[in-house]
């Protein structure tokens, strides 16, 4: 099992930016990608980015490129997700998680194929 622990949710006006952190634990060399996904109230939950856990592949939703950028630290077992030039459509709860598979092209935004999955962190984004 890996455990998944988000933090660094908070309000933020247009235009600012935000850190979100992820600390894995549990049997974190399992996972061979991790992501980020948001859900905001009424949608379906979407990946905004992913990223392998070892080497520096890296996958985005067209609506965050150039905006979000998706890190780690494996000596502290973090996945960070830097949000800048936030805009009140970025507002949701945003998740990470974590999959035994490996990150692809096609399907790295598919949250069925992701197992692990923390308790989200709250992106409220004014305008």
């Amino acid at each position: 099992q890996v455990q998944l622990v988000e933090s660094g949710g908070d309000s933020v006006q247009a235009g600012g930016s935000l850190r979100l952190s992820c600390v894995a634990s549990g049997y974190t060399y399992s996972a061979n990608c991790m992501g980020w996904f948001r859900q905001a109230p009424g949608k379906e939950r979407e990946g905004v980015a992913a990223m392998y856990t070892s080497g520096d592949w890296t996958f985005y939703a067209s609506s965050v490129k150039g905006r979000f950028t998706i890190s780690r630290d494996n000596s502290e077992n973090t996945l960070y997700l830097q949000m800048n030039s936030l805009k009140s459509e970025d507002t949701a709860m945003y998740f990470c998680a974590a999959s035994r598979r490996y990150c692809a092209g096609g399907t790295w935004s598919r949250a069925d194929n992701f197992d692990y999955w923390g308790q989200g962190t709250q992106v409220t984004v004014s305008s």
